[in-house]
C-alpha cells in the first residue's frame, strides 16, 4: 500500500534517519521532510487552496517533533487543525520526541489529532507499529502478507 509520510524535525539527522529507515523499508513509501513546523504548514496550505492537487502529495502519516523553534509540534497541531476539514482524506499525526518531559507525553495523549508518542530515535518496529496504526485493517491485513517491514 502506498503511503505518504511527512517528517517534521529541526534536526537534520534526525530527519535523515527516519527518513531512510522508512525509504528502506518499502518501495511504497513516499517521504517529504520538513526542517520546520512553519513550511510543513506552509507546504499543507497549497492543499487547501488548491483542491486539484490534493491527491499530489497529501500525507498519510505526519511524525512530528515536539521541540523546535519559532513553531513547535503543539503550535504545529493548532494551526494543523485549522486546516484539517479542507483535507479529505485522515492524516495520522504521531509525536516523535526526544523530550523526556512527562508533561509532553500527558500533553500529547490529550490532544485529539495525535495518535500516539514515539520516543526517538524512530526504529524499524516503531516504523512497524506506526504504519499498522494508520491503515484499515483491510489494507492492514494485505500489508501484513505482502509488504512486511524489512529488518537491516
Amino acid at each position: 500500500m502506498k503511503l505518504n509520510f511527512m517528517l517534521i524535525d529541526d534536526n537534520k539527522i534526525d530527519l535523515f534517519i527516519c527518513k531512510k529507515i522508512i525509504e528502506k523499508s518499502s518501495s511504497e513509501y513516499s517521504v517529504r521532510t520538513f526542517q520546520s513546523a512553519q513550511s510543513a504548514i506552509k507546504f499543507l496550505e497549497i492543499f487547501v487552496k488548491k483542491e486539484k492537487y490534493q491527491d499530489a502529495f497529501l500525507p498519510n502519516v505526519i511524525l512530528l517533533d515536539i521541540n523546535m523553534p519559532e513553531m513547535n509540534g503543539f503550535q504545529f497541531l493548532r494551526e494543523f487543525n485549522k486546516l484539517e476539514h479542507f483535507v479529505k482524506r485522515p492524516i495520522k499525526i504521531f509525536m516523535l520526541s526526544s523530550s523526556t518531559d512527562i508533561h509532553d507525553v500527558i500533553k500529547v495523549k490529550s490532544e485529539k489529532l495525535c495518535v500516539r508518542f514515539i520516543s526517538k530515535p524512530l526504529t524499524v518496529e516503531g516504523l512497524h507499529n506506526v504504519v499498522r496504526e494508520s491503515i484499515p485493517f483491510s489494507i492492514e491485513h494485505h500489508y501484513s502478507k505482502n509488504n512486511r517491514v524489512k529488518s537491516y
